[in-house]
C-alpha cells in the first residue's frame, strides 16, 4: 500500500528562481533546521542535478533518520523528481512541478510512499506518517517562499 498527497504553493516569485531554490541543498537544510538535517554525502551544499544524490541525515519522531535521494528526472525550471535509493522507506517520490504565471509561479508537490513493516507500516502511513510528511513539506515551501507568499 502506499500513500500520495499533493501540495500546492502560490508565490510572486519566478518560475526560475522558485526550481533552482527548490534544488538548493542550503536552503533545504536551513528549512529543516527543526530536525536538525544535514547533507551528509554526496552533493552537500549548492543545487542538486540530474543523476546526481544526497544523503541527508535528520531527527525524526526522536530518531536519528538517513536517507539518500537521487534526482531521478528534471526539465528545467518546469519539473525535477527526487526518489529515494537508501533510507527508511519502502519507497519515497517527491514530484516537484513549477508553474508559471501571472503573478509568479505555482508550485506543487506530489509526493508518493511507502513505509516498511506490513500492517503496522501501512497504519503508520494513515494515522500520522502523512500528515507528519505533508507538514514538512509545507514548512519547507513556507521557507523557501517567505516574505512573499500569496494566497
Amino acid at each position: 500500500m502506499a500513500v500520495t498527497f499533493e501540495s500546492t504553493t502560490r508565490t510572486t516569485i519566478g518560475m526560475t528562481e522558485l526550481f533552482d531554490l527548490s534544488r538548493s541543498i542550503d536552503a533545504h537544510k536551513q528549512s529543516m533546521a527543526n530536525s536538525r538535517e544535514e547533507a551528509i554525502g554526496g552533493v552537500t551544499s549548492g543545487l542538486i542535478s540530474l543523476g546526481q544524490e544526497v544523503t541527508w541525515r535528520a531527527w525524526h519522531f526522536g530518531l536519528p533518520v538517513r536517507m539518500t535521494s537521487r534526482i531521478t528526472a528534471m526539465e528545467a525550471p518546469r519539473y525535477f523528481v527526487d526518489e529515494q535509493v537508501r533510507g527508511p522507506f519502502l519507497r519515497f517520490r517527491h514530484v516537484h512541478e513549477f508553474k508559471d504565471v501571472p503573478d509568479g509561479t505555482v508550485m506543487v508537490d506530489r509526493i508518493d510512499f511507502a513505509a516498511p513493516f506490513g500492517l503496522v507500516g501501512r497504519l503508520a502511513e494513515k494515522l500520522f506518517l502523512a500528515r507528519y510528511l505533508r507538514k514538512l513539506i509545507e514548512r519547507r515551501n513556507l521557507h523557501l517562499t517567505a516574505g512573499v507568499q500569496s494566497s
